[in-house]
């Protein structure tokens, strides 16, 4: 499921209210998933596997007990760094 519209090869664009839930799995990865809106009761655009490296876009951070939510405050790129690793970028 990646519904996400495409920037490029291996980036994909992200909304600026966008919210990236980050859990943990058993396996010791993440299991990223991905909200168009957090206000929005819509389904996830995208649930990815794999690490969030980091989040280098003006975001808010909250604790969850099994990760965290990335609060995305600005449009961004969602970028493949490899295959497990990802990391959301600001565009300028």
């Amino acid at each position: 499921m990646n519904k996400l519209a495409g920037t490029g090869e291996d980036s994909w664009h992200l909304p600026n209210h966008a919210h990236v839930i980050v859990s943990e799995t058993s396996d010791g990865n993440e299991l990223l998933t991905i909200y168009r809106c957090g206000a929005a009761q819509e389904p996830p655009v995208a649930q990815l596997m794999g690490n969030l490296v980091r989040v280098d876009a003006v975001h808010e951070t909250v604790q969850q007990p099994t990760g965290y939510i990335a609060k995305l405050r600005e449009e961004s790129t969602l970028e493949r760094m490899d295959d497990d690793h990802w990391v959301i970028r600001s565009p300028s």
